[in-house]
Parts: structure tokens; C-alpha cells; sequence
């Protein structure tokens, strides 16, 4: 089976990724921020339909499942799809197994496959079924009081409807020795959790687009590049993006982390600009300003982000 097939792991924690095509080389994608966008793909069969397992029985259910298979005391149903590519690859996302294979592939040869890697798959999905039950303990109900952590401390939210703070809406509090900062936001008591959850957001991403311009020009003259452009991503995989004319792409949900973490994604995308793909000259140009990379990286892939 080995002779026949070259697998390939798509893996969240890879220490280095394959070089990439094209202008740009966005960070690795490490732990999903949120679930993944649905995608639609004309070569995916009818999704399985399962029964119920049976007692005692693990199971791992991807949404668009197309097959299923046993591996131990789990049955997994994953996503199934065929394209032009010369490997099969499996991806362990927040939805679950998905599989990739060429098109000559008989389906029998998929399955082995899957079973060869059994346990790197079961390992994967356990630790995402983890991961996602933290996300979802650390999931914010946004109301008066509630907290969620800036830059790695935690900061109470406080409706203040008696002050505009200079028509942006809020201010941050100090607060006293051993207590938490308390945003103030210029809402009504009565104020819903979409009005409070905004006005938090945009309290956040002004506060984002500062830290990233302060810190791209902190490290950019160290890696001897010039970046021109900074953008705010929502994207649901990436924690940011750079391309060769200097343009800089930013999750502003980086703001939660403490600012060394913020550091190692301002310096990986940065590195970029100097080395367009994930070569071992890449991660010596990110050890160069950042020695400690590789413990950050795992911060950012280990540490749960509030959900929204």
C-alpha cells in the first residue's frame, strides 16, 4: 500500500509547511478561530446517512459526510472528495475528518488508507473535540459585567450610559490594585447583547489596528522590510496573510492573546516578505527576531479564544 501511495498530513501543528504558489504566503493555518465556511464541491457524493452508533461506541460525524469507516471503537464518517492532486491527504478541522484524493484512487485503496492512519486520526479528532468543548466553555454572553480577556488579562465590561467618552464610544479603566480593567461602554442599561457585543468589538479593533501598526514598524526595520498596508481579517483559519508588495493582513481577534503572541504573527507575516513560503529559511528568518517561535506558535494553537 505504501508503494502505491504517498500520503499526505495536512496537519494543524506541522513544523514546517510545504512552499506555497503565488503571491502570497498566509500563515499557517493553526487552530480554527471559528467554524469553518461551508464550501461546495461537484465531485462529492450523496452525504451518508448513519444510524445511531451502538452503545459504547466513539463517534466522529464530519457534516458533509460522504463515507464512513470503523477504526477501533470509533466510527468516523468523514467529508470525501476527489481532485487534481497526485496524494491523498487528510485534514482534521473543527468539523471533523475530511479526506482528499486523485482521481485514479480506487475507493478501497481510501479506506486502507484511512485505517493505515488510524491512530494519527483518532488522536486528531480527539484533541479537536477537546479543543472545541474549551471553545465553547470560554464562549462570551455578552451583558453588563461580563469578561473576556485583552492582551492576555481579563477586562470587565461596564455599561456607562451617563458619558460618550469623546464620541468613540468607550473607555478603558485601569481599575484598582488586583482587579481587572473595566471597559466602559456608552450603552444604556437596558442595551441588548448584539448593541453591547459591537460596541465591544469596535472598542477591540481600534485598539488592534494600533497595537499591529505599532508592532509591524517595531520588526519591520529589524527583518530589513517595509510593509505599506495594514487590513483586519475575520477569517475563520487564518490569523493573518502577507503579499510581496508589502500589503499586511491581520485577525483583530489577535488582541486577546498576550502581546508576545501578537509579536510571533506580526514577525511570521513579516518574514514573509523576505521568504514567500514556510523553507527552512523562513523559520530562520522568524527565529531571528523571535528565538522563542516555536513555544509561541504552540500558545496560539493551545490557548482557547473566546467564541463570539
Amino acid at each position: 500500500m505504501r508503494g502505491l501511495l504517498q500520503f499526505t498530513l495536512d496537519l494543524f501543528d506541522t513544523a514546517a509547511d510545504p512552499p506555497r504558489a503565488g503571491p502570497s504566503a498566509p500563515l499557517t493555518p493553526l487552530t480554527p478561530v471559528l467554524p469553518r465556511p461551508d464550501s461546495s464541491n461537484d465531485d462529492l457524493p450523496s452525504p451518508a446517512t448513519p444510524g445511531d452508533a451502538p452503545l459504547g461506541l466513539a463517534s466522529f460525524v464530519h457534516p458533509r459526510a460522504s463515507r464512513e469507516i470503523r477504526l477501533g471503537d470509533a466510527r468516523i464518517a468523514f467529508e470525501f472528495t476527489r481532485g487534481k492532486r497526485r496524494t491523498i491527504g487528510f485534514v482534521v478541522g473543527a468539523e471533523g475528518l475530511s479526506v482528499r484524493a486523485p482521481q485514479w484512487v480506487a475507493l478501497r485503496d481510501v479506506d486502507a488508507a484511512v485505517r493505515e492512519k488510524g491512530d494519527w486520526i483518532l488522536r486528531k479528532l480527539a484533541e479537536t473535540q477537546q479543543r472545541h468543548a474549551r471553545l465553547e466553555s470560554a464562549r462570551i454572553e455578552w451583558q453588563d459585567g461580563v469578561v473576556f480577556p485583552f492582551l492576555g488579562r481579563q477586562v470587565s465590561v461596564k455599561l456607562d450610559p451617563a458619558h460618550g467618552f469623546q464620541g468613540v464610544g468607550a473607555v478603558l479603566d485601569a481599575g484598582l490594585a488586583g482587579e481587572n480593567p473595566v471597559l466602559r461602554l456608552a450603552l444604556a442599561n437596558n442595551a441588548t447583547p448584539a448593541q453591547i457585543r459591537d460596541a465591544a468589538q469596535a472598542w477591540l479593533m481600534r485598539q488592534a489596528r494600533r497595537i499591529f501598526i505599532e508592532r509591524l514598524d517595531h520588526f519591520a526595520p529589524r527583518l530589513g522590510v517595509r510593509w505599506h498596508k495594514l487590513s483586519l481579517s475575520n477569517a475563520s483559519t487564518r490569523w493573518g496573510s502577507a503579499s510581496a508588495d508589502g500589503a499586511i493582513r491581520l485577525h483583530w481577534r489577535l488582541v486577546h492573546f498576550r502581546m508576545p503572541v501578537i509579536d510571533y504573527v506580526v514577525a511570521h507575516e513579516l518574514s514573509h516578505l523576505r521568504v514567500m513560503d514556510h523553507s527552512p529559511r523562513f523559520w530562520e528568518t522568524v527565529e531571528s527576531v523571535m528565538p522563542d517561535y516555536a513555544q509561541l506558535r504552540r500558545q496560539l494553537k493551545d490557548e482557547p479564544v473566546p467564541r463570539w
